[in-house]
């Protein structure tokens, strides 16, 4: 399968997880292309892929974005170790959806989750495809994909 094909289903099998896990009305934006380094201010999660495709996806939002999930999700809202266990939580939740809803088309497992907090840089990656998702009355989480070539 070419590469951009592969990019597509992925970033499909992303939405379609964000969908079926998140309580939220969603609006999905535009994706756009960036060049390292990503920039993060808050907290993300970072899960690796392996298989037929090799890279990364990272979820990143504020505290309180993250933490008004947690909320929704489990009734409470949620703060330090527990906002970063949640983080990592979401992360598997996330990317656990995605790969099972490519597995009839793309061979992926992934890697547990990996919580950053607080600003930071990363790099490592040639481009990377940013997916921003407004959660109705929660903020924004955006769903950055870095896909090895």
């Amino acid at each position: 399968m070419e590469i951009n094909a592969v990019i597509t289903k992925v970033l499909n099998g992303t939405i379609l997880a964000v969908k079926s896990v998140l309580p939220f009305s969603l609006d999905i934006q535009k994706p756009s292309l960036f060049r390292q380094p990503f920039e993060q201010e808050s907290i993300s999660v970072l899960i690796g892929m392996t298989g037929d495709i090799r890279g990364r996806l990272i979820i990143e939002g504020t505290n309180e974005c993250m933490s008004k999930i947690g909320e929704s999700m489990f009734g409470m809202p949620l703060e330090g170790e527990m906002l970063e266990s949640f983080a990592a939580e979401l992360g598997n939740m996330l990317a656990g959806n995605m790969a099972t809803s490519l597995a009839a088309d793309i061979a992926m497992d992934i890697t547990p989750p990996t919580v950053i907090v607080g600003k930071t840089k990363l790099y490592g990656f040639s481009e990377a495809i940013n997916l921003p998702v407004s959660l109705g009355g929660a903020g924004t989480i955006h769903l950055i994909l870095m896909i090895e070539k």
